[in-house]
């Protein structure tokens, strides 16, 4: 887990969202590679590797709660906007209730 002190809004701000872009990148592309190469055993093993990634985690929350046009708009839990503590705990949640997802 990324450590955060009391002071929430500044740990969010400070973490490294370059970092975490270039870290998923990487791994998108090398699974783009395995796909384009046939072996789908690696691309598999690539997909499972992003959906436990901290960056991509970290980085679908920041997408959803700070830059997409909708980020005003209530939820169907009612909440509009979040707070830097509802974002790691919403982290947090994906991280542990993330495994058993089902679409």
């Amino acid at each position: 887990m990324i450590g955060h002190s009391n002071d929430a809004s500044e740990s969010w701000r400070t973490l490294p969202w370059k970092k975490f872009r270039r870290n998923l990148f990487c791994l998108q592309r090398r699974m783009y590679k395995a796909v384009r190469g046939g072996d789908y055993p690696k691309a598999q093993s690539l997909q499972k590797l992003i959906l436990k990634s901290t960056a991509a985690r970290l980085l679908a929350v920041r997408q959803v709660t700070q830059l997409n046009a909708g980020k005003k708009t209530a939820g169907v839990d009612g909440k509009a906007s979040l707070t830097f503590e509802q974002r790691f705990k919403l982290s947090e949640e994906l991280r542990t209730k993330g495994k058993n997802w089902h679409h």
